[in-house]
């Protein structure tokens, strides 16, 4: 057992030869009979259905391959199995080439037990490691297959890795509006402090007129009075008096103590928007309303603009229930924009968010051009409504254009709205435009800023907007039949999409929170868990009566749902501290960790876990792989503060060394159990002798 011990160690030293240029570093795993030893590698022509090629027909690929040559993605599916101990997450590198097309990524399809994932190969005529993300891996063997979909991709080699992640926490809680409020500076330090240690709920309410109730309320002209079938009366708005086609006199308003019912001409009766359907529903099932509430501010327009409630029902959500409140903006267009008078009324029907030739965008953010002159009206209603939360004090998630590269490209012909359809750099500066004038001219300082972002490719990156301009990245997740790991083809997609998360935290560096900020399915407890994404929130849309994404089974699980928001991991409205917008919730911490170990690390700092490297709240290989790196590559893989505390297991007090690996990786190999931490050197060397 001490060589195998050595030759443990001896492999997780290697990784800190190699951290600068590998993202996600493989711990060692223990000698099992029945399962592959990781990281695994396998020769290209080694795998099942290639053939042996040493050129590409005539063309030779700069560098060295290894092995007797490599082999070329034509038409057969290549294909190799590996067995695993458990559920879990691994790398999957390609040292490979594209010398198919210069001008155009080609699409590589590699497909994991029947479940394909994408990735879009630039041309490379070296031999070039590509990382095809963290897949997820299941109990047992499984099959990792190449086919060929417009691909042509040149294998020499492939490793098989077990993910390690970066310790999300290290992402920053400071606004990037340096004249943040106090409130929005409370709110984002909550944020951050639950990230990566429970999941906030939330839910979309429906916008505009909302869910349409009718009541049996009625106008009664012979009393001047609106009554109900029980006798109930109503206060009549006398502002709202109006004439029917017969000529017979009613009221468009009337209310009680509880909302305002608008007539329906139709019935002749009264009607009210039901925007708590939703909330209702989850309340129920749950037990729970959702700690987060998505708005939409695309009725305050100076098209067919109209006060539909949300700026009221925002302040009632904060300041009343105590919830968190995020907004996005499909601001529309003038579909006729050349013909469009500025500060003409147009009727809805003539207004979409969609795609507009009629509209260019780096006009938007010229002045003196009649797209900035539109684009002025429309921030100067959107800034209106701001401004009357920020008098109130209430910071909001803001998510202005939303969901930009669309189907993927960076020249915008993927975008499904009009914001991003000239293409990432014309959109970024567009982003920048309505930052600094909310900022600058308007002197909003109550908003978080959240920039959508997808995984396509490598060149989703680019359509970051940049840190100084955005605090939370995200992605909405809308894969209910596709990129799923259970093998369904219909019903609820609960996967994590743990690879498109670990793509958005290397986007901006691990320096931004990320969440999913609309979502079809909710991802399941257990999948969040394994696929070890440990996104900020979710937002799942609203009913609409063809698409319920809420309440249709189509969607999500009930029972699935139930469990997720009834485990101590989510963080309901209920659960949220009272001293969230004053304080940050410092003193009422809100989430249920797993019980930990606090004593002393000195500096300040109270251990959570002994040996807990990555602040992961367990003790694992990846922990000692954690505190190589940071040893061999500080830069870049520096722990945390709390995780150098956490690490300094060995002589308690000397601060972070390979003997902290070391004994660490003891643990794994069955010499000394997580409680004999803290231990002494001397004691330590001792047992390693012996053994």
């Amino acid at each position: 057992m001490n060589n195998l011990f050595k030759k443990c160690f001896a492999a997780l030293s290697a990784t800190a030869m190699t951290a600068a240029s590998v993202p996600y570093i493989a711990p060692v795993m223990a000698a099992d009979t029945e399962t592959t030893s990781f990281p695994f590698t396998i020769e290209g022509e080694d795998m099942e259905g290639a053939t042996l090629w040493t050129d590409i027909y005539g063309v030779a690929i700069g560098g060295e391959y290894s092995g007797e040559g490599f082999t070329y993605l034509t038409n057969d599916k290549l294909s190799f199995k590996v067995t695993v101990p458990e559920d879990d997450m691994y790398q999957v590198v390609v040292k490979g080439a594209q010398i198919l097309d210069k001008e155009t990524p080609r699409q590589q399809t590699i497909v994991v037990n029947g479940v394909k994932y994408t990735k879009q190969v630039p041309y490379y005529d070296k031999w070039t490691d590509i990382d095809f993300g963290t897949l997820r891996l299941k109990k047992g063997e499984n099959e990792i297959a190449f086919v060929n979909e417009y691909g042509y991709l040149a294998i020499d080699k492939l490793t098989v890795s077990k993910a390690v992640f970066p310790d999300v926490t290290q992402a920053t809680n400071i606004p990037c509006d340096a004249d943040a409020t106090a409130e929005t500076k409370a709110l984002m330090s909550y944020l951050h402090s639950v990230y990566g240690k429970g999941i906030l709920s939330g839910q979309q309410e429906i916008y505009g007129g909302g869910h349409s109730v009718l009541t049996d309320i009625r106008y009664d002209a012979g009393s001047d009075k609106c009554v109900d079938g029980k006798g109930k009366e109503y206060e009549i708005d006398r502002d709202s008096e109006a004439v029917d086609k017969d000529g017979n006199k009613f009221y468009w308003h009337c209310s009680d103590d509880v909302r305002t019912y608008t007539y329906d001409e139709q019935n002749r009766s009264y009607k009210y928007d039901y925007y708590d359907q939703e909330f209702d529903f989850i309340k129920d099932l749950c037990g729970s309303y959702p700690a987060i509430r998505g708005f939409d501010f695309m009725n305050y327009n100076p098209l067919y603009g109209w006060d539909d409630g949300t700026t009221e029902r925002v302040i009632d959500w904060v300041k009343n229930k105590n919830g968190i409140a995020t907004a996005c903006w499909h601001i529309n267009l003038p579909v006729d924009f050349e013909n469009y008078e500025l500060g003409e009324a147009v009727d809805w029907s003539k207004c979409s968010y969609k795609n507009n030739s009629q509209y260019s965008i780096a006009n938007a953010v010229k002045k003196g051009t009649k797209e900035n002159d539109y684009l002025n009206l429309a921030i100067e209603d959107l800034a209106e409504q701001f401004l009357i939360l920020q008098e109130n004090n209430i910071p909001i998630l803001f998510r202005p254009f939303h969901e930009a590269e669309g189907n993927g490209g960076l020249d915008g012909k993927g975008a499904w709205f009009w914001w991003s359809q000239d293409g990432a750099e014309d959109y970024k500066a567009l982003w920048k435009y309505l930052y600094e004038q909310l900022t600058d001219i308007y002197g909003l300082h109550n908003l978080i800023w959240e920039q959508n972002l997808y995984a396509w490719s490598d060149d989703s990156a680019g359509w970051y907007a940049g840190d100084d301009y955005v605090d939370i990245v995200g992605f909405d997740k809308y894969d209910t039949v596709y990129n799923r790991h259970d093998g369904l083809t219909s019903g609820p997609n609960e996967d994590c999409n743990s690879n498109v998360y670990w793509s958005l935290v290397d986007y901006v560096k691990n320096n931004k929170m990320a969440a999913i900020m609309e979502n079809s399915t909710i991802p399941s407890l257990s999948n969040i868990k394994t696929e070890k994404a440990s996104w900020l929130y979710f937002c799942t849309w609203y009913d609409n009566g063809q698409d319920n994404f809420v309440s249709g089974d189509d969607y999500n699980n009930p029972e699935t749902m139930k469990e997720l928001l009834t485990s101590d991991y989510a963080i309901n409205l209920e659960d949220l501290p009272e001293d969230l917008y004053t304080s940050g919730g410092s003193s009422n911490p809100s989430t249920s960790e797993p019980d930990k170990t606090t004593s002393s690390g000195g500096g300040g700092i109270e251990v959570t876990l002994w040996g807990d490297a990555n602040c992961d709240d367990k003790v694992t290989i990846a922990d000692a792989t954690a505190i190589i790196q940071h040893l061999g590559n500080g830069d870049e893989y520096a722990l945390s503060e709390q995780g150098a505390v956490n690490a300094d297991v060995v002589d308690n007090g000397d601060g972070v060394t390979g003997a902290d690996a070391n004994a660490i990786q003891a643990i794994e190999a069955g010499f000394i159990k997580q409680t004999d931490f803290p231990i002494e050197k001397a004691y330590f060397d001792s047992l390693m002798k012996n053994n």
